[in-house]
């Protein structure tokens, strides 16, 4: 959408009309912003080196001419050159260096079709939003990993291989948002903040990186799925967590109901996803309920399975809802979990509930959905630090003639101050 749409549409020349295709989304990417031309190397010169100058100016337009052409095939090409700039970026944000607020930082931000750009004269924006693209790059690769290039509509089959490797990107990803929150955003002063596109909020980054626990999670019980090892404790688990990692993450959007476009698409998925999940959960713990002897534990198993079977259903809605969204997107065939639950629940719910219908007659007060047991959350985003500066920015020779930066940088404030 802003999602894949933006990812794959962003920055692309349109020289040919060609036929729309409609997306495949597994694993959502909310938004993708890419970097647009400023004219870095005119407002570096002779402050800090030429060489310097010339090396930030050339890979951050390497970064923006690659990202003309997001296709998957240029993600590790892009992610590459991302990582090679951000030594040098890390020189910017230094406060000793006073450049912080010296570079007016474009990007842009396709979103319904248009293209939106934004300036901000602050080094520490520039380091967030290649942190950002950086993650959703990531979560693009993780939807590929479980999207095969030849796929069946009506079936789906992942490799384990591929899932574990999607569990991975998805870590990271959430490793790169949260690195985004705790120490990158404490360095923007409340005025920068407040010219943040909405895909910058803490709020929805913060939802970006629980969604891709959630989806890990719930990845992670396909994976419990296909293995004789994994028992049903095991299961309703993984199930209930990925519930509270999608409950946070809509927790973290309540805060803001002007949602619209690719924000309004990212609600509506987190919605069907927290749908979805909650209704394998309640399978799972209808079953270890169901495996007690008293008459109130099969009451309490029925009603598990029927709020199952009720959510199921109310996820295919709200699935549908969010496919229609603008921008569209495809239904993904049922796969992982989600393919065995779309059996498994009404086909369960039916038979326990044709079962115990004598004493759902006779135990009227028992019929009370339980809570969902909580569990401590296992997934948590990997841990991520910033590149040390380039050792550029820590050399004694500059190349500015007669002086070093922290000279050339004290001579032009006594200049300011004696005019």
């Amino acid at each position: 959408m802003g999602c894949a749409v933006s990812v794959y549409a962003a920055g692309k020349k349109k020289k040919k009309k060609k036929k729309s295709i409609i997306p495949e989304i597994s694993i959502l990417v909310p938004s993708m912003r890419v970097p647009a031309q400023c004219d870095l190397q005119r407002t570096l010169e002779g402050v800090i080196p030429k060489d310097l100058a010339d090396r930030l100016t050339s890979i951050r337009n390497q970064i923006l001419l690659i990202a003309q052409d997001t296709d998957v095939s240029a993600i590790d090409e892009l992610q590459k050159a991302l990582e090679e700039y951000l030594p040098l970026l890390v020189g910017l944000t230094r406060k000793e260096f006073g450049l912080q607020e010296l570079i007016g930082f474009k990007w842009r931000n396709l979103e319904d079709g248009q293209e939106q750009e934004i300036s901000v004269a602050n080094s520490w924006f520039e380091l967030l939003s290649v942190l950002h693209m950086m993650a959703m790059l990531t979560l693009v690769e993780a939807n590929t990993k479980v999207i095969p290039k030849e796929s069946d509509m009506t079936e789906r089959v992942v490799s384990g291989d591929c899932m574990r490797d999607a569990v991975d990107l998805l870590l990271k990803a959430a490793g790169y948002l949260d690195f985004c929150v705790q120490d990158v955003l404490v360095h923007l002063p409340p005025d920068v903040k407040n010219q943040l596109p909405k895909d910058l909020h803490q709020g929805i980054l913060e939802a970006t990186s629980n969604q891709a626990l959630a989806q890990g999670t719930e990845i992670q019980l396909g994976l419990a799925l296909e293995s004789q090892n994994a028992t049903l404790s095991v299961k309703r688990r993984l199930a209930c967590e990925a519930v509270s990692y999608y409950g946070q993450a809509l927790c973290c959007l309540s805060g803001d109901n002007n949602f619209h476009g690719t924000a309004k698409k990212h609600l509506l998925f987190i919605k069907w996803k927290y749908l979805e999940a909650k209704a394998a959960a309640y399978y799972y713990h209808g079953i270890i309920v169901d495996k007690g002897t008293e008459p109130s534990c099969h009451v309490s198993a029925v009603c598990c399975f029927l709020a199952a079977d009720k959510l199921l259903a109310e996820s295919k809605k709200a699935s549908l809802s969010f496919c229609l969204a603008e921008p569209v997107t495809r239904t993904p065939p049922a796969w992982g979990v989600m393919k065995h639950l779309n059996k498994k629940v009404p086909e369960t719910a039916a038979k326990k509930s044709q079962m115990y219908g004598y004493l759902l007659d006779q135990e009227k007060d028992l019929q009370v959905l339980p809570d969902l047991p909580e569990f401590q959350l296992s997934l948590k985003p990997d841990d991520y630090t910033l590149p040390e500066a380039d050792s550029t920015w820590d050399s004694e020779k500059w190349d500015i003639p007669g002086q070093s930066l922290k000279e050339h940088l004290k001579d032009c404030e006594d200049g300011v101050a004696t005019e």
